[in-house]
């Protein structure tokens, strides 16, 4: 998609600034968090003055810019590098999202590099969703540990996302790419079999392979996924607790909250609490 920008007269944010109704804003050293209620239709033309990243939390939004056309749903994580031009259709509905925008202080305290992450990035890998999900609980409990376990979490994100850049240009199997499509879209129940035989490999070749590609075990990457399905359906109160476990696949309600607060160190109910904050 290419737009010309000649005659578009643009809008450009600060820290902070987002369009909707914001029902908080946390100031850390280096980091401003936004809780935002998107009320607008449609935003023009517009761009951010720092880096940041966009979670959407519940909802929908399409989120136009030069090249790509994402359509968020709740669990959306982009990363924007700073004035990356974009404009936002937002469907009928209620629509929430979490942003944490990044000063140069703070990447030069750390010494990270964003040169190579410009333009606009929508990130799939459930470990770096799961860190955001963090990192909404984080601003949302509040505390004194609050700086130190966000900066945390942001380093372990951007290690992943440094780590994955040197294998963006290296020709991966067929495999890879049809493995992921069908974890995030079939909520299937999978056997190792069924799934190798579906992809067409051996089932000890994709056991032993799949961390070469992935970074962390198979039956770890299923587990996280099944997570994010739960806490994109958490802030629904109509939708029980047996409901989302059956839904996304776990045994039954028990191991759901084992699994979540595994994970969260909360239970579902506690972070079901938060959205309403």
């Amino acid at each position: 998609m290419h737009v010309s920008f000649k005659h578009v007269l643009m809008r450009n944010l600060k820290a902070g600034e987002f369009f909707g109704t914001t029902n908080e804003t946390v100031e850390l050293t280096g980091l401003t968090l936004t809780d935002t209620e998107y009320t607008h239709q449609k935003v023009d033309w517009h761009w951010h003055e720092k880096p940041y990243f966009t979670f959407i939390i519940q909802g929908k939004v399409i989120e136009i810019n030069q090249k790509e056309t994402y359509h968020c749903t709740p669990g959306t994580l982009l990363f924007h590098n700073w004035q990356d031009a974009h404009y936002n259709i937002k469907p009928p509905g209620f629509t929430r999202g979490f942003h944490v925008e990044l000063n140069n202080e703070w990447f030069n305290s750390f010494e990270i590099k964003t040169n190579g992450f410009q333009g606009s990035l929508s990130l799939s890998d459930p470990r770096m969703k799961t860190l955001f999900y963090q990192i909404w609980k984080e601003a949302k409990t509040g505390g004194p540990a609050t700086q130190l376990a966000v900066d945390a979490l942001l380093l372990e994100l951007f290690g992943l996302l440094s780590g994955l850049k040197p294998t963006l240009s290296k020709a991966k199997p067929v495999w890879v790419g049809r493995v992921k499509e069908i974890l995030h879209t079939d909520d299937q129940q999978w056997k190792l079999q069924d799934l190798a035989k579906e992809l067409n490999i051996h089932p000890v070749h994709l056991s032993r392979d799949f961390s070469k590609h992935f970074n962390c075990k198979l039956g770890g990457y299923i587990r996280l996924v099944s997570l994010q399905r739960a806490l994109a359906l958490l802030p629904n109160r109509d939708i029980s607790l047996t409901r989302i476990a059956t839904q996304c696949k776990f045994a039954d309600q028990s191991h759901f909250i084992r699994a979540f607060k595994t994970q969260f160190k909360v239970t579902p109910s506690q972070y079901r609490n938060l959205f309403s904050r």
